[in-house]
């Protein structure tokens, strides 16, 4: 029982070590108890899974979040582990405005920080632990850089991280977005406003998609 609490307790001090500052704004308790739930698989910070069977969410437009969450409370996005927990019951609008709010604000930074001799074994851990880089992926960078951004950039900006109602795509799991990809193209999602055979993604060529995915592993901020 007490390790449980102390594992608890540790879950609360990182998901805190990772929330920027204009979150003291919003009910930060209240949104930590709407994501409790969500961890399991996003994990503490919202990065997901490492090998990208669960998306980054950490960072993510807070109107794109909650596109999602209601299109999986519709079924209009098919996916059953997310049913039960978008149910109006177990997240009512409110609910769902706030933990993308929250998860918006969190930043996963791309190098280590500068430790001061005074910081402890414990404040050093959770700096590491909260930092995320996703594997250079295989591709002609240079090709994919030119194919992202004539087709890409107008809707998720020059670099990748996003517009209005677009996700960010920088320091996104490869085989997420690879798996998403493959969704669009089987018309298994729908990716944009044109019918499911005439999406930006159907205008690419041979290896367009693999190079664009390597090239969006380059943009990420990754320090020495």
């Amino acid at each position: 029982m007490r390790h449980a609490r102390h594992l608890k307790l540790l879950f609360w001090i990182l998901l805190g070590a990772v929330v920027a500052p204009p979150l003291a704004a919003l009910d930060v308790d209240r949104a930590r108890e709407i994501y409790g739930p969500c961890a399991a698989c996003h994990g503490p910070f919202g990065a997901g899974g490492k090998k990208g069977e669960y998306p980054r969410i950490a960072g993510q437009s807070a109107k794109y979040m909650e596109q999602q969450l209601k299109a999986f409370q519709s079924q209009l996005r098919i996916n059953l582990p997310m049913y039960p927990y978008t149910k109006e019951r177990e997240l009512p609008d409110e609910d769902m405005k706030l933990v993308a709010a929250y998860l918006a604000q969190i930043e996963l930074p791309t190098r280590p920080p500068v430790f001061k001799d005074s910081d402890d074994a414990l404040t050093r851990l959770l700096a590491m632990e909260k930092i995320m880089i996703v594997p250079r992926a295989e591709g002609d960078i240079d090709k994919g850089r030119a194919v992202y951004q004539q087709k890409c950039a107008a809707c998720h900006g020059k670099k990748a991280q996003g517009r209005g109602m677009f996700p960010m795509l920088v320091g996104q799991y490869t085989t997420y977005l690879k798996k998403q990809i493959d969704a669009y193209l089987k018309a298994d999602r729908p990716h944009d406003e044109d019918s499911a055979a005439s999406g930006t993604l159907y205008t690419l060529q041979g290896g367009d998609i693999q190079d664009v995915l390597a090239y969006l592993t380059t943009l990420q901020e990754v320090g020495p």
